[in-house]
């Protein structure tokens, strides 16, 4: 499979890695240096956008326009979310996006999910707390990952409004008439990233976690969701990858 690169920092170099591992080939690296644009896509099978949150809807446009199927590591341009369905539409193209590529992390979802509608019996025990660790280049707070597992929670626990996000050490300015779920992100140097979803009573507390130990689960993800994007037309996630 013929592969492009849409970002060729870190991350790319370790995607750059993992399919040429998996008998892909490289074709094209796009950056500040190389501009992506529409001609220089052709015979393209698959593009991996690994940019910045501004950034990415463009990028997105531009594959589309080329008939070039994209695979989405960026995160934080989820607002503009409509008008790439609708451009996907008008294309006839093909798209992934994934708030986390990683294998673990949707494990950890489907996890989190089923862990959520339990506690919710449990609100008059237990309060929630979720907190995510990202490196210091990491633009979004909270990170799209985060927000996914927030999400999933108030899905379950219709007593949570809504998520915030909150300084260390104020988790706890929910008030009873809007109870909403604490996201506490922090930022320190050389950190792949770490989600924890509390549970915390006045007797014990329950703690579900995913540490990632470097790029290269985030990699392997962003791969085989090319792999399975290919030759495909429509929007998909990593939950139609894993078939979880």
């Amino acid at each position: 499979m013929k592969i492009a690169i849409i970002g060729y920092g870190k991350m790319g170099k370790a995607i750059e890695k993992i399919a040429v591992d998996r008998g892909h080939e490289i074709v094209a690296k796009f950056n500040s240096e190389n501009v992506l644009n529409t001609e220089k896509l052709n015979n393209i099978d698959v593009a991996i956008e690994i940019t910045r949150p501004e950034l990415a809807e463009k990028h997105i446009n531009i594959c589309l326009e080329a008939n070039c199927p994209i695979v989405i590591g960026t995160t934080g341009w989820y607002d503009h979310f409509e008008a790439v369905k609708l451009a996907v539409d008008k294309n006839t193209g093909a798209l992934l996006y994934a708030t986390n590529f990683s294998i673990g992390v949707n494990l950890f979802f489907e996890v989190n999910r089923k862990m959520a509608a339990l506690m919710a019996k449990h609100n008059d025990t237990y309060k929630v707390l979720l907190t995510e660790i990202h490196h210091t280049e990491k633009l979004d707070a909270p990170s799209g990952t985060a927000i996914s597992i927030a999400n999933q929670i108030l899905e379950e626990n219709k007593q949570l409004k809504d998520w915030a996000l909150v300084d260390k050490g104020n988790e706890n300015t929910s008030s009873n008439e809007t109870p909403i779920l604490p996201i506490i992100a922090e930022r320190l140097p050389n950190v792949p990233g770490t989600h924890v979803v509390k549970y915390d009573s006045e007797v014990d507390f329950l703690e579900l976690s995913h540490t990632a130990k470097n790029r290269t689960g985030f990699a392997l993800g962003a791969v085989m969701a090319a792999e399975f994007l290919k030759d495909k037309k429509g929007i998909y996630t990593m939950k139609d990858v894993l078939d979880v």
